[in-house]
């Protein structure tokens, strides 16, 4: 047997030695003898595999034994070949002392208690890391917040200054509408007591004394407001955190808006009310925003809210009314005195209790502030209104339409301190006011109404606008833009006669048939004013005294898709399938649309959409312009034939003839809407009334009627069905067109002219058309009256100024026959 077989005396003799040298064999196992290292030598039964398992964890049936395994253990007699795997170590916690010596187990150990230094290094680790990201957070947002900042605008003295509420002006740069009630008054550091301060910072910035604009607490607690909100679905954008400085940079050139409190926007007002800070003290900071901030019913500025509400000077009101000042702008809707004062008087307590808070003044002077009540001293709110400038009637109309374009345009101007330049011209604004409230002799009826558009066709500007009679309130009802109302016949241009030629390629001169008729697919049959037929007339005619079934003959000719088509390029979104027989002679329609449409003829064919703004100044001092933009309507022939055959409309034997202004070359159509026979109004009666006019230069469309028609007694007699509308145009137009150049209209080189007998007609140069079967209408005896229509004014010279003898009404020649016939005269819906 060699010396590394296993033999029990040579294995004890081993176990002696180490017995002996217990750390030496204990410290290093490889030095132990080779017996040791060599497990099929140690345990040849079992081809070398541990008769017991060396893992960590203790057998169950030793797992109380705390001895340590020590090579002194072994005795040959504790352990024999032929106790093979079935041998156990008395301790099996030794196996700690064989890992130590180089021992390799096989099997994963799980379980084993962590050492505290290994967790120490992980949370060194963790902490490190944190950091890390901590410090390129930062990194990044002072990136983002400087990159922010470089954009931010600039702010000046001025603007912080400024007054915020919303200005209209007019075309000449003159005020003419404000947000606010009254006019601004400014009030010096001086003249604002040290009370009135105390009490702004104590219930909108407790702070405010020890920033310099930012508060980073206040910021931070916003933002985790701000995540918390954005968590639970509930975040309304950035809130909070803003200081005085920044609630007045934010004042003086940013929106109110909360879509516009973004990030940037959070970041470039926090970079500016640092700059304020080092520009300005404390108290001047204080004064820019008391005489800034909105205090509800249209005022701006503490001082003029002192006198609107209680009728002091500041230095005059006393601690309550103090608090209810610096506790309004918070929500100047929700805090208002007169709507809501239950609010406000938590408000104000609350303004007080932060005083107290701040020691400003002591809990009895609160408390008896806080037993007042919150309208003592008010001034009633109809006191208010009489003589404000937010109350100039006269422009009623012409704000609110321009209010609805600026909101149309994106900007809110109730709260961006908009100063909005307008297209008014004031003396038309003022001159159409006083003929519609009955200051120049127009016949109106009690109780009537009426409204008014005038537009610059040119380009689509609104020059004046009125939206009723004897208005007695701002914001009331504007009538001028109203769409509910049947336009009468002066939708025949628009629907009918405007798409034929357009079309169709229609001469003036072509054939209509006033014969008997009965609209498509029904057994209604359709009646003029005065029950009869003419028979066969000429286009011109018809459209000159106003026949209705020729009207309707021409609108199924054109076809519902043309005539849409045509409505459409105007301004007039009307759909085919919305338009029935009835159409030809009457759309709902406004004074603004008509207006704007009636321009497209006197301009040669181009479309402007009405428009009132020229221009707006933001708060941030920026200019925003607003040029016109016009398309083709219609070929510059139909605008040309169009005009033509209407300028003998408002003639003494046209169906307005109390539109006629002697020597004026202007062209027009008027319209007259009856009741059905189920109105149970008297015979004749009429519901609405319009006429719209044109030149060169203006277009005007005036509408007249109840704003409740079916009431007893709320209809237009017939015998003055016409002198309202047109003599309020008339009134209008002997001043409005003043100055202007008064030339007539010259024909395109796409319209040649035919003459029929004494009268001049036009025809589209080389077009074809159909006279529909008809016969010639200047060669049928039915139409032996259609040579007296006039067809152009009879003037000295082509062009000359208008003057103010032309005020009087008179009934010029003609160079047609002289002969008119019966019914020329008349006025036909």
């Amino acid at each position: 047997m060699s010396d590394n077989s296993y033999n029990p005396n040579n294995f004890q003799n081993d176990s002696q030695e180490h017995a002996n040298d217990t750390n030496r064999a204990g410290s290093n196992f490889d030095d132990a003898p080779k017996n040791y290292q060599d497990a099929k030598k140690m345990f040849p039964d079992t081809d070398g595999r541990r008769p017991i398992s060396f893992g960590r964890k203790q057998n169950k049936h030793l797992k109380n034994q705390e001895a340590a395994f020590r090579p002194t253990d072994f005795h040959v007699a504790d352990f024999s070949p032929a106790d093979g795997h079935n041998q156990s170590f008395k301790n099996p916690k030794d196996v700690s002392d064989l890992k130590r010596n180089g021992y390799k187990k096989n099997k994963k150990s799980s379980g084993r208690p962590k050492k505290k230094g290994s967790k120490l290094k992980l949370l060194a680790k963790i902490s490190a890391w944190s950091i890390t990201i901590f410090a390129l957070g930062l990194l990044a947002a002072m990136a983002v917040f400087f990159t922010y900042a470089a954009g931010a605008p600039k702010i000046t003295e001025a603007q912080l200054a400024s007054e915020n509420s919303m200005q209209i002006f007019d075309s000449q740069g003159s005020l003419i509408y404000s947000g606010s009630q009254q006019e601004r008054d400014y009030a010096d550091q001086s003249e604002i007591p040290e009370s009135l301060m105390h009490a702004v910072v104590s219930i909108e910035d407790r702070r405010f004394y020890k920033h310099h604009g930012v508060d980073v607490y206040r910021t931070i607690g916003a933002l985790f407001s701000d995540i918390k909100g954005k968590l639970t679905g509930h975040s309304t954008g950035l809130q909070g955190g803003s200081t005085l400085t920044q609630q007045l940079v934010k004042l003086s050139v940013f929106s109110t808006k909360a879509s516009d409190q973004t990030l940037k926007r959070k970041a470039q007002e926090a970079w500016l009310a640092l700059k304020v800070e080092r520009n300005f003290s404390k108290n001047q900071i204080l004064t820019f925003y008391i005489n800034k901030v909105n205090m509800g019913n249209g005022i701006y500025g503490m001082k003029t809210a002192a006198e609107y509400y209680f009728g002091k000077n500041l230095n005059q009101l006393d601690l309550s009314q103090l608090a209810i000042l610096a506790g309004i702008p918070r929500s100047p809707v929700y805090y208002d005195p007169y709507t809501y004062p239950n609010y406000l008087k938590v408000r104000r307590n609350d303004v007080l209790a932060g005083e107290v808070a701040m020691k400003y003044i002591t809990q009895a002077q609160a408390d008896k502030a806080m037993a007042e009540p919150v309208q003592q001293g008010l001034i009633p709110k109809v006191e208010q209104t009489e003589n404000s400038v937010s109350s100039n009637l006269t422009v009623n109309a012409y704000a609110q339409s321009v209010l609805s374009e600026v909101r149309k345009l994106g900007y809110n101007p109730t709260k961006d301190g908009l100063k909005i330049y307008t297209a008014m011209n004031s003396k038309m604004q003022k001159r159409l006011y006083t003929v519609l409230n009955g200051g120049t002799g127009v016949p109106w009826l009690n109780g009537i109404q009426a409204a008014a558009t005038v537009v610059n066709p040119k380009n689509g500007r609104v020059l004046a606008q009125v939206g009723g009679r004897n208005v007695t309130g701002m914001f009331s009802l504007n009538r001028a833009v109203q769409t509910n109302r049947s336009s009468g016949s002066t939708a025949k241009p628009l629907v009918d006669y405007g798409p034929a030629i357009e079309y169709l390629n229609w001469p003036t001169y072509r054939t209509v048939q006033d014969t008997q008729y009965k609209y498509p697919g029904t057994n209604i049959s359709v009646h003029d004013f005065d029950g009869t037929f003419l028979g066969n007339m000429t286009m011109r005619k018809a459209i000159v005294i106003s026949r209705n079934i020729p009207a309707i003959r021409t609108l199924m000719e054109v076809g519902m898709t043309r005539s849409s088509e045509f409505l459409n390029k105007l301004g007039i979104n009307i759909k085919a399938s919305q338009l029935t027989g009835s159409s030809a002679i009457g759309i709902d329609v406004s004074t603004e649309q008509e207006a704007a449409a009636f321009s497209a003829f006197a301009n040669g064919g181009t479309y402007y959409k009405p428009e009132y703004v020229e221009k707006i100044v933001t708060s941030d001092g920026v200019t925003h312009s607003y040029e016109p933009s016009g398309t083709r309507a219609m070929k510059t022939s139909t605008a040309f034939m169009m005009t033509n055959i209407m300028e003998g409309v408002p003639k003494y034997n046209g169906s307005a003839p109390g539109a006629e202004i002697s020597g004026l070359y202007q062209a027009g159509k008027s319209g007259i809407v009856g009741y059905a026979d189920s109105a149970n109004q008297p015979s004749g009666a009429e519901s609405d009334v319009w006429f719209t006019g044109y030149t060169k230069n203006l277009a005007a469309s005036f509408w007249v009627g109840y704003d409740q028609p079916n009431a007893t007694g709320n209809y237009i007699p017939n015998a003055s069905e016409s002198s309202m509308p047109e003599r309020a145009y008339r009134d209008f137009m002997l001043t409005a067109m003043q100055g202007y150049d008064n030339t007539d209209w010259t024909a395109p080189n796409t319209v040649q002219k035919v003459v029929k007998g004494s009268v001049t007609e036009y025809e589209v140069k080389g077009a074809s058309w159909s006279n529909g079967g008809l016969p010639n209408a200047y060669s049928s005896s039915s139409s032996s009256s259609s040579k007296t229509i006039i067809v152009t004014p009879s003037l000295s010279s082509s062009s000359s100024s208008l003057s103010s003898s032309s005020d009087s009404l008179s009934s010029s020649s003609s160079s047609a026959s002289s002969a008119a016939s019966s019914s020329s005269s008349t006025q036909t819906p």
